[in-house]
């Protein structure tokens, strides 16, 4: 296949955008973010990487396309510390990606919170400017990656390559951790992630029994606060539930409506086990009695 011209390319992605009533500057963005899984499966292919895992928002618009929230940067889970994170990613990025160059922004941000670095990088496209995305590099977070075909659609007529599959965090690791981070002493503006939870229950895609390890394990690792037994959404959410679910065309719109049923996924989490999950009870509790 031939490379297209950037112009060619600028009104393809228009065209594409109209005709599935997409968001043109969110059709970039995936562009973008398949650009990346690009250079980040040749940087595992060439050694140069070990593993990566896509996490946070962007996984979950890989896996599920518009039905998922919009997101403007992506996060990313590599081997190492912090400083190994950041000279591996850019020795990745030196790869490139068919027509795509990559470059790093100076000055990373080191978030103190959190064990990771934001870092800017320039895309261009056949030498000239494409986009700048933020990308937060942090630890992987699991030890197997879910294999992902990309939802997203659009690409093939825009006479591009699509990488696939991608290399996405588990998706039963990633409802435990968004669970973990919503109903947790630092949940202040995570009213994302309990919608998050609703949309993969929506879509028949949550896995009570096996999340229901991945949420005991995440819980007892970061010891911050209890598994809840049930959760009531704050006041504070519920302006940015409502108007998220507009804007993805939830069936639940209220945020009364998505607080029950929000509880509702939380109670039965709490009591869905795996057979696995019952013989290790039963033999912790042999243990103590012995």
């Amino acid at each position: 296949m031939n490379p297209i011209s950037r112009e060619r390319l600028e009104k393809t992605l228009a065209r594409v955008a109209r005709e599935q009533g997409l968001d043109q500057e969110r059709l970039r963005r995936w562009v973008s973010f398949l650009a990346m899984c690009g250079v980040l499966e040749r940087a595992i292919h060439d050694g140069v990487l070990t593993r990566y895992f896509l996490k946070g928002g962007v996984a979950m618009e890989l896996r599920f396309a518009s039905a998922a929230r919009a997101t403007k940067d992506l996060d990313l889970g590599l081997d190492g510390d912090r400083a190994y994170r950041l000279s591996s990613f850019a020795d990745a990025l030196q790869l490139g990606f068919d027509e795509f160059t990559f470059r790093l922004r100076p000055q990373p941000h080191h978030m103190e919170l959190a064990d990771t670095v934001r870092v800017e990088v320039a895309i261009q496209y056949r030498t000239r400017s494409w986009q700048t995305v933020d990308v937060d590099l942090g630890p992987p977070g699991a030890e197997v990656a879910d294999l992902v075909n990309p939802a997203i659609s659009g690409l093939a007529d825009m006479g591009l390559p699509v990488t696939t599959p991608v290399r996405c965090l588990n998706l039963n690791e990633q409802v435990a951790q968004k669970l973990h981070a919503c109903t947790g002493p630092a949940s202040a503006g995570r009213a994302r992630d309990a919608l998050d939870i609703l949309l993969i229950d929506t879509l028949g895609k949550l896995d009570y029994a096996r999340t229901r390890d991945a949420v005991e394990r995440i819980f007892k690792e970061r010891a911050t606060h209890q598994l809840p037994k049930t959760f009531v959404i704050p006041a504070a959410w519920r302006p940015e539930l409502e108007s998220l679910a507009f804007s993805l065309q939830s069936p639940l719109k209220k945020a009364d409506d998505i607080s029950r049923e929000f509880g509702a996924i939380l109670e039965r989490l709490t009591t869905t086990t795996t057979p696995e999950h019952h013989a290790r009870r039963q033999g912790e509790g042999s243990e103590v009695s012995g």
